[in-house]
This record gives structure tokens, sequence and C-alpha cells, in this order.
């Protein structure tokens, strides 16, 4: 039988005295006993009763030195629920007294292995009746810091049963942490630490209620990285957190040992975090606040590399207003310069409470390239265990999207995202996800919400974390484009940024960056006619930039061709024609002035979406019972900005395609009978 542990409950008590005399051994026969109804609460140390007409002196005991013997209740289940609750309340307050005066510590580990039994044997189930001993040993080491190395050892060997459903006390973690930092290649790290920090990874919900868990899990992970083989024991960890199958079964493996990484690469910066927090911070320096100190207001930020030169500018900065100002954080130096330009740029934004933009802190001047960071011996393998294991993370094709998901808002100290070892080992998880044909993930490298700053800007020319000629950003734009359904607004933030490096990288002969500036020619991204010139020049300058350039000219002139030539304004497929079908059909003649398509009952899918958006005159465009899917809806609410009414009934779209009609301002009519449209995409396209 089990039994759940009992606080408090109402019982029949008769209390019985010790007889003395032959009288008193009558009284207290079974036939004379008094029975009292009793609401008992059983606390650590005592038992007490609530019940206004009970005798306090005889029920509220110290210690467990019951006055009473004899308890009724209305079913054996519920007496031995009461008797097993009372004997563990009296048996857990023994052995806290016992442990807390040690004096022989082989008396000590004889008594913590029988509590061990005690709780393992115990007929309760009850969370506390494992997590008590562990509080108790908790509390014993906690109080005794003079153990030796095999006591240490001894007690933990002990306490390893009650470890395997139950996460240790804060306490108790502290004590192991310790552990794995003084003797990381101990036996005890690899056969009992390993099940318990699986069991957190795999059953915590959130290390900020028990920061120390995740001390504890980043201790032993460190401790693995000591071993002989390094590295390698941590990709096994790894992988047997994952599991054999290419679907992880434990949903919490991930975010905790993301969790893990992102607290163990901040310990690395702490030390720099605390002094640059300590000095002006950047938000202040943008908006222009007054200190002691003489701060100049309204500054750019420009890094430098650490200078022995730097410390005697430092002392001879206050006899002089007219030099840059020098912050000074240990190994980071950061210049204030005066800008008259860049000074009236920032007067607009004084007053704006929103923080500073992330890239603009780190953007390096053409003459010097990234924060000199110097970190220690020990943090610096931190930082490289912890990254590898980042790596290790995007190798796998189900945990990408997530981790892609909690990378997305660049969780990192920006000192961490100024020191080129970092950006530099990070750059293969930015790859991964640049490489996932996924739009969940490569969509994650876009920054996470409007003004702010996403891996796609820290990694793309000018950016601090760019160590290559443009080839990580190319990669990106091109997954990008190829799945990115706002592509002109993505296209005009590029020609607003980036028209630079794109030009420079169609330049040599990068055929992604080609294909970016012959979409700008053809979408009229670009108003200025010198720009334009520019880029054709460019495009005229290499032969596959040539190529597509006059293809694109080709198709501009076949498109006042067609309108030129006009056509039938009304237009009906048979049933079951195809996209070949109706690529054939528009490629025979002119349709500059269909106004009318009917592709019911066809078999055509997203595909003909290339040829639908070439008819500029279109307005009524029927698509009941086809395979038109998302992919094609977006194509069109970016081209078919005339398109009046809309069929989709029976097609098989969704809440993503259909957001996107939300653009066209035209539609008068829209069918979405049968489809997978829900009542809040329904409101928004109201």
């Amino acid at each position: 039988m089990r039994y759940k542990l009992l606080q408090e409950g109402d019982i029949q008590v008769c209390v019985i005295r010790h007889p003395r005399t032959f009288l008193s051994k009558i009284l207290t026969s079974k036939f004379l006993r008094r029975w009292e109804p009793h609401h008992l609460t059983l606390a650590d140390n005592s038992v007490a009763s609530a019940t206004v007409r009970a005798r306090p002196a005889l029920l509220e005991t110290n210690g467990f030195v019951y006055n009473f013997s004899l308890l009724q209740a209305a079913n054996s289940y519920l007496r031995d629920q009461w008797f097993h609750s009372l004997q563990w309340k009296k048996k857990i307050y023994k052995y806290k007294k016992v442990l807390s005066n040690p004096s022989r510590w082989e008396v000590v580990l004889k008594e913590i292995r029988t509590l061990v039994d005690m709780a393992l044997t115990s007929p309760l189930q009850d969370d506390s009746i494992h997590q008590a001993p562990l509080e108790i040993v908790s509390k014993l080491l906690s109080e005794n810091n003079n153990l030796t190395t095999q006591d240490h050892e001894s007690i933990i060997v002990a306490i390893a049963p009650l470890l395997e459903n139950n996460h240790p006390p804060p306490d108790l973690c502290e004590f192991f942490c310790k552990h794995c930092r003084e003797r990381p290649r101990s036996m005890v790290v690899i056969e009992v630490f390993t099940p318990v920090v699986q069991r957190i990874l795999k059953h915590n919900m959130d290390f900020g209620k028990c920061p120390r868990l995740r001390l504890f899990t980043q201790e032993y992970i460190l401790s693995l990285n000591e071993l002989n083989a390094g590295m390698e024991v941590v990709k096994k960890f790894i992988h047997s957190m994952h599991g054999p199958t290419g679907q992880c079964p434990h949903p919490r493996v991930l975010p905790n040992l993301v969790a893990v990484c992102l607290a163990a690469i901040y310990s690395c910066y702490e030390e720099f975090i605390n002094s640059r927090d300590n000095s002006p911070s950047l938000k202040e320096i943008r908006n222009g606040c007054q200190q002691q100190c003489d701060r100049k207001p309204n500054l750019p930020l420009r890094l430098l590399h650490t200078s022995p030169d730097l410390v005697s500018q430092e002392a001879t900065l206050t006899e002089s207003r007219l030099k840059p100002v020098i912050v000074t954080s240990n190994e980071i130096h950061v210049e204030v310069e005066r800008n008259n330009t860049a000074n009236q740029k920032m007067t607009a934004g004084v007053g704006n409470d929103s923080e500073p933009n992330l890239i603009d802190c780190l953007m390096v001047s053409p003459t010097c390239s990234t924060m000199s960071i110097e970190l220690s011996a020990q943090a610096d393998r931190i930082l490289g265990c912890y990254v590898e294991i980042l790596k290790m993370l995007s190798d796998y094709d189900d945990w990408r999207p997530a981790l892609a998901s909690l990378l997305q808002p660049i969780p990192f100290p920006k000192e961490a995202l100024a020191h080129e070892k970092f950006t530099k080992e990070l750059k293969y998880v930015i790859q991964r996800f640049a490489e996932d044909p996924r739009q969940e993930v490569h969509s994650c490298l876009l920054s996470v919400r409007a003004g702010k700053d996403g891996w796609f800007q820290l990694y793309s020319p000018g950016g601090v974390a760019c160590d290559d000629d443009g080839e990580l950003f190319a990669s990106m734009v091109h997954i990008l484009m190829g799945s990115c359904y706002k592509t002109k607004k993505f296209l005009l933030s590029l020609a607003e940024n980036k028209l630079g490096p794109c030009m420079l990288l169609a330049l040599r002969g990068n055929q992604t960056m080609v294909e970016i500036l012959c979409l700008m020619l053809e979408y009229n991204i670009i108003d200025n006619n010198d720009t334009q010139l520019q880029i054709i020049s460019t495009l005229e300058s290499t032969d596959v930039g040539k190529r597509m350039y006059e293809q694109l000219c080709e198709r501009q002139r076949e498109l006042k061709e067609l309108q030129r030539k006009g056509g039938p304004t009304r237009l009906t497929l048979p049933s079951k024609s195809t996209d070949a079908d109706l690529a054939r059909l528009l490629s025979s003649g002119s349709f500059g002035n269909l106004e009318n398509l009917s592709l019911a009952f066809t078999n055509v899918t997203s595909a003909c979406a290339e040829h639908l958006i070439k008819l500029p005159s279109l307005k009524q465009l029927n698509l009941w019972s086809t395979q038109f899917g998302d992919a094609g809806l977006r194509l069109l609410s970016e081209h078919l900005t005339m398109l009046q009414v809309l069929n989709l009934c029976e097609t098989p779209v969704t809440d993503a395609g259909l957001l996107a009609l939300s653009s066209m301002k035209s539609l008068c009519s829209l069918n979405m009978n049968s489809t997978k449209l829900s009542a809040d995409t329904y409101e928004d396209l109201k």
C-alpha cells in the first residue's frame, strides 16, 4: 500500500497516561477509554490540535514525546496513513537532531545511509519524502567545511539513490559545484552526477527559480571538458541528451542547455561588464547626459585597440577639453570623438528613451578593427567549451528552429560581440542558420523587431562581426530572398543600408548580389538616376551581370509590347490544366488587357504565380479547387495591386498566406470557404 503524507486532518484520539495504580489501569482499559475528536496538525517537531474543547496540554507536545498512543480512524487505510505519517515525522525529527551535532564522521555516514534507506523504503509517496533527507544532508555539509575529499565522495555516493528522482537543494548544488571544480576527474562526477544533470536538463522548467541548478550543470560540463578526451566527452553527453532518433523526445533539454551556455559565456565577460557599468553608459553618452567627470554630450563612439599611450592620454584628460574623452574599462577603451555631422544626427535623437543601436555602438572605424579583450586562461577555456556546445546544438536539424529562435534577440553582452574570437567561433552557428531552407530558421537572422539589430546586420559588411569578404552576407541574402514574401520591403532595406556592399560583391562576380541589383532595377527600388546608372555600370562590368541585365531589359521590352498589343479581357482554362499548360498559353500571345482569369478545378499550384504577376490588368482571379498555396498568395499580394475579386475556395491556403492579402487594398470580394482560415486571421483581414 502507498500513502500520501498527512499534514493535518480529523481523527479520534484516546489520551493514555502510564498507569501507575490499579485504579488507573482500570480507567485505561479497553471498555472505559475516552475517545475525543481532534483536528491534528503535524508540524516538523510537534503535534498540535486545533479543536477548541481539546486539552492542549495533553496534545501539544514537543519533540514527538507523545502523551497519546491510540488513534481511531474511519477505516484501516486512513488509520495506517496517520500511523506512517506520524512515524515519518518522528524519525525525521530524530535524524535532524542526530546530524546537527556530528562527532564522528563514520557514525554520521552510517546514519546518512540509514536515512536514505528509510526514505527509499517508506510507504509514503510525497515530494518531501525524498527532499527532506537531502535538505538535512545539505544543511550538514554547509555547516561543516572541514571535510576531506574522501568524506565528500562517501556522502555523495550515499545520497545518490535519492537524486535519481529529485533535484538537489541549493546548498547541495553548491557542494556539488565545489567538488566538480576541485576534482573534475573524479569518478563520482561521471557515475553519480551524470544522471542528476540529465534529470535537471530534462525536467527543469525555470533556472531563474533555482540558479544554483544551472551553476551545477555548468560546472559539471566544464569538469567533463577537463577529462583526457575533452570535447569528445562533452559531445557524447550532448548526443545522449538528444537521443539516437532524429527527434529529441524531451522538449526542455534544448532551452536548458542554451540557458547554461548563455550564463557561462556571460560569466567570461563579467569583469568587463562590471567595469563598463561603473563607467558612463553608452545610452548616457548618446543622450548627452552630464556627470561629475567632464562628459561631452552627443558624441559618437569609436573602438580602439589597447595601447600604452592611452594611459598617459587619460592622465592628461582633465587638463585639456580639446582632447578626446577616453573611457577606460580594463582592456576595453572607447574613444569619444567630436564630429559635427554626427552631432547633427544625434541631436534629433536626444530625448529618445530607447536603447542605442547595438551595431552602431560596435561599428569600427576604418583604422581599427575590434575591441582588444584579453580573457584569462580559465575564462578562455570556458568560452571555447560553451561556444563549441552551441555549434553542436546547431548541427541537430530538430533543434535548429528552436535554437535560432532563442538566439534571435542576440542574448550576448556587447563585450562578447566585440570580441573577435567569440564572433569568429559563433560564425559557424550563423552559417548553419543561413544554410537551413526552413523559413522559421533563417528568418531568425533578421532582427526580432523593428529598430533592433539582428545577426544579419552584425555579420554584414561594416558590421563588427564581419571578418570575410561578404560570403556569409551573400548566403544570408540569398536564403532570405528565396523565402521572404515581403521582397520589396527587404530590397528597400538593402538599398538604404547595404547598397555599397551589394555593389562591391556584384563587382566581384557574386551571382546573388547581381540578382539583387537586377531586382532593384526591375521593381524601381532606386529613385536616384545617378545611383541607377552606377548599378548598371556595375552589372555590365562582369559577364554574369551583363547577361542578367540583358535578360532584365528583354523582360521589360516584352512587358511593354504585351501592354501595347492588348488581347482578350476574359480567359478560362479547361479543367485538369497544369502549370505548364498555363505558361504555354500565356507565352503564345498577348494578354495585356486580360482582366478576368478562371483557373477553377485545374491542377495549377503556387508555381503559376510567376506567370500571373505578368498580367498587369488582371482584376478577377478564380482559383477554386486548385492546389494554389501560401507561397503563391505572397507573390500575388506584392505585384497584382489592381486585383479586385479573388476566389480561394477549397484551396490549401493557411493563415500564413492569407495574412499577406492585407496589403491588397483594391480587393472587393474574397472567397475563403473550405480553407484553414482561423478566427484571428479573419479579424485581421476585416
